[in-house]
């Protein structure tokens, strides 16, 4: 008798080029477009964060995220299989950036929570009165400190559960559900910040706060705070250094490298600065109901998409038809992002385990997520949020960004991928690039995250208590002794 040939398993493919474009774009405007892009504006000034932000997307941003789509589409593998081609060795790297993707997802998903909390709050714009009391005291029933978790807040926890399903339900079949889903999710977004923004600067005193969003104040130039926040924003928002975009990337295998990339990131940017413009018009109308300097209005930081923005919402003819719009926006934005971060670990999984199921990889990921999340979820989530983010970005990703240029600059040849980009493109890919990926980009991300270092060793972030303070390390330590341990662990081949 002939023996039965095994069927082959065929690795997953986009069913078109532009579901593909939908997807990477829509996993990069996310949450970061319009609650972290605005908050760090408004923390660092307005325009003087835009200046180096741009500088950043063109010199670090879109080196690194070409990086990563050649890599993904060279390689057809998940971050730790791409890299582990490389060599075994650095199969740790891959593990690093999944387990950062991860850690920053569980406390994404609690951000589309409130989120989530806040879009049936607005049918009667609950808040009106008192957004700030709303917010800390009936919406996160906060405590007076990180010391004190007080118990789950149910509220939250219930609305996560409803976040993660959401987010299993839209990766259970990997890219032929991711496919359907961004379809809607990705322009969907865009049509309702178009909508905001066009409200928001036909409101009065909207000029005052564009004014202060787009004047640059060169002096932040030198501030390295700045800096590092405006690459934390850039690897956050361009999902790089996450895994996602070398997952998505090796879905495919007729993609143009260097125009998608441009076309993701120059997509991404707009969108934000975009977004910009709606939140700033708006701040700058309720600044003038209240006569206060825009400022004052726009550093509310972390909170600024769930007090100061629907503050001003409610202070507006039509505010439950635009809060509504507003709390939209923020889910559809979310939702493809956390699920981007979710697939680029079920992707790792499917390739080692080929034989596991989708659906099952795609519900263990997401409960192991939510178990992760429940930490945000009590009455001290808040203050974990805001030290998982400080760590996670401004080290975790910007050490993964170091270690993926290493690892191709060095060991892979920078010149040999880049041929291989150019292979058939329409657009070219000039040795500026190999440049960039073997200095310009480790040297500059190593000297600014040792700058982070030295200010965060002077003053605990946040003047939070010492073991707040190792439970953010952790958040750095733990990915990078894990991916470690993968490297040297043996690698048997079947």
């Amino acid at each position: 008798m002939k023996k039965k040939k095994k069927k082959k398993l065929l690795r997953d493919r986009w069913s078109s080029h532009l579901i593909f474009l939908f997807a990477a774009i829509g996993s990069a405007v996310g949450l970061g477009n319009v609650w972290r892009f605005p908050y760090l504006a408004g923390k660092y000034g307005g325009g003087a964060f835009l200046v180096p932000y741009l500088i950043v997307l063109f010199l670090l941003g879109i080196p690194i995220l070409i990086l990563e789509y050649a890599l993904g589409k060279r390689m057809q593998k998940g971050a730790v299989g791409a890299f582990g081609k490389i060599h075994p060795r650095l199969r740790g790297i891959g593990v690093n950036a999944i387990f950062v993707g991860f850690i920053v997802c569980a406390y994404y998903a609690v951000v589309m929570a409130w989120s989530l909390i806040y879009f049936f709050h607005s049918f009667k714009v609950s808040w009106a009165s008192a957004p700030k009391e709303f917010f800390f005291s009936k919406v996160l029933e906060m405590s007076s400190n990180i010391r004190f978790l007080d118990g789950i807040n149910w509220i939250v926890f219930i609305a996560l559960i409803a976040v993660w399903i959401l987010i299993y339900f839209c990766v259970w079949k990997g890219t032929k559900s991711v496919g359907k889903v961004v379809m809607i999710t990705m322009p969907l977004p865009i049509i309702l910040i178009i909508i905001l923004t066009i409200r928001g600067i036909t409101l009065p005193g909207s000029l005052e706060g564009i004014l202060f969003y787009i004047t640059p104040n060169f002096k932040a130039l030198f501030d390295m705070q700045v800096w590092n926040a405006a690459i934390s924003q850039i690897f956050f928002t361009l999902s790089i250094a996450f895994g996602i975009m070398i997952a998505y990337a090796s879905f495919t295998d007729n993609m143009q490298v260097k125009k998608d990339a441009w076309i993701t990131a120059v997509a991404n940017s707009v969108i934000s600065i975009v977004a910009g413009f709606a939140v700033f018009s708006t701040l700058g109308f309720m600044a003038a109901k209240q006569a206060v300097p825009v400022s004052e209005v726009a550093a509310a930081g972390p909170s600024l998409a769930f007090i100061a923005y629907p503050q001003a919402l409610s202070l507006m003819p039509w505010a439950v038809l635009f809060s509504l719009v507003f709390f939209i926006t923020l889910m559809s934005l979310a939702i493809d992002s956390a699920f981007s971060l979710v697939e680029a670990v079920s992707t790792v999984f499917s390739d080692k385990f080929k034989k596991w199921s989708k659906h099952w990889i795609a519900a263990g990921v997401c409960f192991v997520g939510f178990l992760f999340g429940i930490i945000f979820t009590t009455r001290a989530g808040m203050y974990f949020l805001d030290l998982f983010d400080h760590f996670a970005t401004n080290y975790g990703l910007v050490l993964v960004g170091i270690f993926e240029c290493i690892a191709v600059g060095w060991f892979f040849g920078a010149d040999k991928l880049r041929k291989y980009i150019n292979r058939g493109a329409d657009w070219k890919l000039g040795k500026w690039w190999e440049i960039s990926i073997k200095y310009i980009c480790p040297i500059v991300l190593a000297y600014l995250i040792i700058a982070q270092l030295v200010i965060d060793i002077s003053k605990n972030y946040g003047n939070y208590p010492n073991w707040a303070i190792y439970i953010g390390w952790g958040a750095v330590l733990v990915p990078i002794i894990t991916g470690i341990i993968v490297s040297f662990w043996p690698n048997k081949k079947k």
